[in-house]
């Protein structure tokens, strides 16, 4: 991970870094927020399965996206050892958003399974 961006602190954190990244149009920042063998449930129907392939989805994310990301209403984190279950509610009312984070020897969080929900068109 790069040593000037900041890491995770918190399973919480996820979602913050991911917005103000993403908004940044910081793609690379992005995949920093995933482990290695990450799975992302995007394009819509498809599974990305490993930090570059996510890198390059996000990639084209940002490149379409036509609205700025916007920080989301945090929904309580359930935590189960070095695992917790992060979601939002959508603010583009897709539904909600859940992702499974895994605590990292050095105390920080990485998304290893992420379920966003994005509206047609993004």
């Amino acid at each position: 991970m790069s040593g000037t961006r900041e890491a995770a602190a918190t399973p919480e954190d996820l979602t913050r870094l991911f917005v103000e990244r993403a908004n940044a149009g910081d793609a690379e920042g992005l995949a920093e927020l995933y482990a290695a063998d990450a799975v992302l449930a995007f394009p819509p129907g498809s599974c990305t399965v490993g930090r570059e392939a996510i890198r390059t989805v996000l990639e084209q994310l940002l490149r379409h996206a036509e609205e700025p990301f916007v920080q989301e209403e945090l929904l309580p984190t359930v935590r189960y050892g070095d695992l917790a279950l992060t979601s939002t509610r959508a603010a583009d009312d897709t539904g909600g958003r859940v992702q499974v984070a895994r605590q990292q020897p050095d105390g920080t969080w990485l998304r290893i399974i992420d379920r966003p929900e994005i509206r047609a068109g993004r």
